[in-house]
């Protein structure tokens, strides 16, 4: 009988034909069995047919797809895969990651051991942690996300010091309180109303220290909006816990 994996790593793409195949070896490999699932917004590219191909001949039942109409925002992918590994009872720890590589496949069982073995309830690959540790971006990148993440950091007091990071491990626990259908934004500020809200749960996060390596194969989808979104759209999120009661989770005596 074949073990049932405890992890499950979503992967939201759009236009990944570059990457995807690779992606998905590269996590199947780690040493602690992970399943993939892949959110694919109706890329016109074929990366959803490259994951069915491998779905069928190399990782039958551990690779999933759902596949969604056009794009719907990074928020509403993973939303939509935080849901989808809920209804599984399988999935003690459910992760996010990027398509692209700029996000270690191989550090994904340091985020798994900060959950599983160290604590957290939920574990944020960190650029932040240990200096800038980014490569190949350019400078005005750099700084937009750095010092947002510190004013992202100053207005919430939360003390995660890579507010906007995009690559986590989240015990069941965490995403089974926080309130999903609650969670509003869609870009960078997505990943902040996160944190805050495990935060504001009383849910323990740790930071871990990754090298985020910009993409090299595909194309960006990044924009200067999203970071504004995630500027202007914390006050917002501020200014609205004042007048709303969050859930407190309870504690776990397997942690």
């Amino acid at each position: 009988m074949k073990q049932q994996s405890d992890c499950v790593v979503i992967i939201p793409t759009y236009n990944e034909k570059e990457n995807i195949s690779a992606i998905i070896d590269a996590v199947m490999a780690q040493p602690h069995k992970m399943d993939v699932l892949i959110i694919d917004d109706g890329s016109p590219d074929g990366t959803a047919a490259i994951v069915h191909r491998k779905m069928r001949d190399e990782y039958p039942g551990r690779l999933h797809i759902v596949e969604r109409e056009g794009k719907l925002g990074l928020g509403t992918a993973y939303i939509a895969g935080f849901k989808w590994a809920l209804a599984r009872p399988e999935y003690e720890y459910i992760f996010e990651m990027d398509a692209d590589f700029s996000h270690k496949p191989d550090d994904l069982m340091k985020l798994y051991r900060a959950c599983s073995e160290e604590g957290a309830d939920m574990a944020v690959g960190s650029r932040y942690i240990t200096g800038v540790n980014v490569v190949n971006w350019p400078m005005g990148r750099v700084l937009m996300s750095y010092y947002a993440s510190a004013y992202v950091r100053f207005v919430t007091r939360m003390k995660v010091r890579d507010t906007t990071a995009g690559f986590a491990c989240y015990r069941r626990q965490v995403l089974e309180t926080i309130q999903l259908d609650r969670i509003k934004f869609k870009g960078y500020a997505f990943q902040i109303e996160m944190k805050f809200t495990a935060f504001k749960c009383g849910f323990t996060i740790k930071e871990v220290p990754i090298i985020f390596v910009n993409r090299e194969n595909g194309t960006s989808k990044m924009s200067g909006g999203i970071f504004g979104e995630a500027v202007f759209g914390v006050i917002r999120l501020k200014v609205n816990s004042w007048f709303r009661k969050y859930p407190k989770h309870k504690s776990d005596g397997n942690k």
